[in-house]
C-alpha cells in the first residue's frame, strides 16, 4: 500500500498540462506513508485511471441507526461496483486515514460504540492519539482530493446552522477550496437552506441542478432555491468541471441530485416534523455538532421512519450518479 498524493499549487500546473477531469499523475508528490493506506484496490483503480467513487463513513457511524446503516454501507458500494467504478469509504482506523474498506472494517464502523465523529480540525488529533473515526463531508473530501480521487458522492451537505449566532459547517470552506464533483441532495433539510445557499454563492461554489431547476431540499425535490446551471447527464458535468480545472477556478463542483420521487416527504408532513424536531431539542438544550444528528433521529421517529427511507434512497441515487460521472470523467 502507498502513501497518499499531494496535489501541487495550482499556480505550477500550466492548462495545457491539465488532462479531463483534474491534474495529471506526474505532477502529484507522495505524503508519508506512516499515517494514510490506500486500499489496494483503489491504489490499481487510480493508477490505471479507472473511476472511483469517494464515500463518507459519519453516515454509517452517526448518520443512521443499526443494522440499517451496515447494511446502506453495503448497498453503497454495491451500487458503485455496479455502474463500473470502484467505491473507496474514508475513515480513520487506528490512527491511520484509510483510503477503500473491506468488509470487516466497514462492519466495525458501523456496530463499534467508540467511533469519534472527525472533521478536518480532529484528523491531526486522532492520528496522534490512534483513534477510530469516521469522517464527515470536509475531511472525507480533504483525504480523497490527496488520494487523487475526483468524485465524492454524499447524501447531504453541511451548511450554515438556524440560529443568530454565526455556525457554519466545516463542509462549506472545503467546498471552496477542493476541486472535486460532490454530489448531493443539497444541504440536510436541518439547516438554514437559505443562508446555506447564499453562502456558497459568496464562495464562488458553482451549484448544478442535475436533471432539475432549483436546488434540492433533501427529503425534499424542491426547495425554492436557484441552482446556477443544468446538468442532464454525466457528460455535462465532466464537460463544466473540466472546464474549471482548465481555468484554474479554486472550488469544487457542487452537483445536486433530487430524492426520488417516490421516497419524496411531502411538504406539510416534513415541516410539521421538522417543527416538532427542532422544539425537542432547544427544550433539551442540545446544541453544536449533536444537533444534526438528533434532530435527523427524531425525524425519523416522528415520520414512521420515512424520513430514514428517504435518506437511504436519495443515497443510493446520489451513489450511483456519482459512479456515471466517475466513469466519464475516466475516460481519455
Amino acid at each position: 500500500m502507498r502513501g497518499f498524493q499531494d496535489i501541487p499549487n495550482r499556480s505550477t500546473v500550466e492548462p495545457s498540462q491539465v488532462k479531463k477531469g483534474g491534474w495529471p499523475p506526474h505532477s502529484i508528490q507522495i505524503m508519508s506513508q506512516n499515517s494514510f493506506t490506500i486500499n489496494p484496490k483503489i491504489e490499481s483503480a487510480l493508477a490505471s485511471h479507472q473511476p472511483v467513487v469517494a464515500l463518507e463513513s459519519t453516515v454509517i457511524a452517526h448518520g443512521l441507526p443499526q443494522p440499517q446503516n451496515l447494511e446502506t454501507a453495503q448497498r453503497l458500494e454495491q451500487t458503485v461496483n455496479d455502474e463500473g467504478a470502484t467505491p473507496a469509504t474514508i475513515a480513520v482506523l487506528g490512527g491511520k486515514l484509510w483510503v477503500g474498506l473491506d468488509s470487516r472494517q466497514l462492519e466495525h464502523l458501523a456496530t463499534s460504540t467508540d467511533i469519534r465523529k472527525l472533521s478536518i480540525r480532529d484528523l491531526a488529533v486522532a492520528v496522534a492519539n490512534k483513534w477510530d473515526g469516521a469522517t464527515t463531508v470536509a475531511s472525507t473530501m480533504w483525504i480523497a482530493h490527496r488520494a487523487g480521487i475526483k468524485v465524492f458522492a454524499t447524501g447531504g451537505i453541511g451548511g450554515v446552522h438556524r440560529g443568530s449566532l454565526p455556525d457554519v459547517s466545516a463542509d462549506l470552506p472545503e467546498l471552496a477550496r477542493t476541486p472535486m464533483i460532490v454530489v448531493c441532495s443539497g444541504a440536510k433539510i436541518v439547516l438554514d437552506l437559505p443562508a446555506t445557499r447564499e453562502w456558497l454563492e459568496t464562495y464562488g461554489i458553482t451549484v448544478v441542478g442535475y436533471g432539475c431547476d432549483e436546488m434540492p431540499g433533501f427529503y425534499s425535490r424542491q426547495s425554492g432555491l436557484p441552482v446556477d446551471v443544468r446538468c442532464d447527464s454525466p457528460e455535462a458535468v465532466t464537460r463544466l468541471f473540466s472546464t474549471q480545472r482548465e481555468l484554474g477556478v479554486a472550488g469544487a463542483l457542487l452537483v445536486t441530485v433530487p430524492v426520488p420521487a417516490a421516497a419524496e416527504i411531502p411538504e406539510g408532513v416534513l415541516k410539521r416534523i421538522l417543527d416538532q424536531s427542532l422544539h425537542d431539542a432547544e427544550e433539551s438544550h442540545i446544541t453544536g455538532r449533536d444537533l444534526t444528528p438528533f434532530l435527523l433521529a427524531r425525524m425519523a421517529g416522528l415520520s414512521d421512519g420515512a424520513t430514514l427511507r428517504a435518506n437511504t434512497a436519495l443515497l443510493d441515487n446520489n451513489a450511483r450518479v456519482a459512479a456515471r460521472i466517475a466513469s466519464e470523467l475516466s475516460q481519455p
